[in-house]
């Protein structure tokens, strides 16, 4: 089970994805960006295997995945889409080791978690993994097994990080939900029980043995709960999405000592407030709940709102710069 109790996680972080395709330049800006909590850059742009499910279809240990029409398809053996995911992993994990001499700290890895991944990757067939239970239990395995030998990698590069592992799940609630359409598009699949969400989510999160594992979802009605018997030990989401329906779980899950990444910073260019205004929302959250304003900045890391991969090169820059800035206003002033 992944715990925060002996961890200290860095105040502002960035969700993943970066605009561009020059990994150094990427790994420059997320490491000189969170001095304190650097994240491994994913640059989608560079194309398929760069992106969220291709370059996680990498990791996968004994199942290749290659680009169809549709989308990512399970195959045979290692091509040409499988091949680019890696080269390009290595290329990122290359720019990060380059800028992270020396460093010891919180350092996040993203990948996509296993139900995101059970619904947008085809079998054989064309229908997602979502459609057979079986694959999906053998896909969930598989991720388990290529993160484990990622973040062993990660460590070997990075000797003094504390590597946080965030699980992007944006398809978690139309999973659970059944909301997650066929291949022909006419039909959706049966929603997923939901002891099996948690119980697969929960194989994946173990994977990282006392690590703490972050699950990310910039979707609306993040299950804040089943994240946290699932064993997450943070949750990051979209903070313009929540309602007030969503306090008594936020106060729960802060209660038990979950961490919350705050999106507040908009992922795609706009004029951003001053960093007082950005968080003013969080603060509010904390009143509503009669949380201690001290617990703030222990309880809450500051991230865009979602990726950054439809920003500007410059827009990004200052996003993450403002979420330094935010995450200060939000310590220095938390009543």
């Amino acid at each position: 089970m992944s715990n925060n109790s002996q961890f200290s996680f860095g105040a502002a972080t960035g969700v993943g994805s970066l605009p561009g395709g020059d990994a150094r330049e990427a790994a420059r800006t997320a490491t000189g960006a969170f001095e304190d909590f650097p994240f491994l850059p994913e640059l989608p742009a560079r194309g398929p295997g760069a992106d969220m499910i291709g370059r996680t279809a990498g990791l996968l240990v004994e199942v290749y995945a290659r680009v169809e029409p549709s989308g990512w398809r399970v195959g045979d053996r290692p091509g040409r889409d499988t091949k680019r995911a890696w080269a390009w992993l290595g290329e990122d994990l290359d720019a990060l080791e380059e800028f992270t001499q020396g460093y010891e700290g919180p350092l996040k890895v993203q990948a996509v978690g296993p139900w995101t991944l059970a619904a947008s990757l085809e079998l054989r067939n064309g229908e997602s993994a979502l459609s057979d239970l079986g694959a999906g239990r053998d896909l969930a395995g598989s991720l388990a097994e290529g993160l484990r030998n990622h973040l062993a990698d990660v460590q070997r590069r990075v000797p003094g990080a504390q590597i946080v592992l965030q699980l992007d799940e944006p398809s978690l609630m139309a999973v659970l939900r059944g909301h997650v359409r066929s291949a022909s598009g006419y039909r959706t699949h049966r929603a997923v029980d939901r002891q099996l969400v948690e119980d697969t989510l929960r194989e994946v999160v173990d994977v990282h043995g006392n690590g703490p594992v972050v699950v990310h979802s910039c979707a609306p009605d993040v299950p804040f709960a089943l994240l946290r018997r699932a064993g997450a030990a943070g949750v990051s989401f979209d903070f313009s999405l929540l309602t007030e329906r969503d306090d008594d779980v936020i106060g729960e899950a802060v209660e038990a000592g979950t961490r919350l990444f705050a999106g507040v910073v908009p992922g795609t260019d706009t004029a951003l407030s001053d960093p007082a205004g950005s968080v003013m929302g969080v603060r509010t959250l904390w009143r509503r709940l009669g949380l201690r304003p001290g617990l703030l900045a222990e309880a809450v890391t500051i991230t865009p709102s979602c990726g950054l991969a439809g920003a500007s090169p410059e827009y990004a820059r200052h996003a993450l710069a403002h979420c330094v800035r935010a995450a200060r206003s939000l310590a220095d002033n938390p009543e």
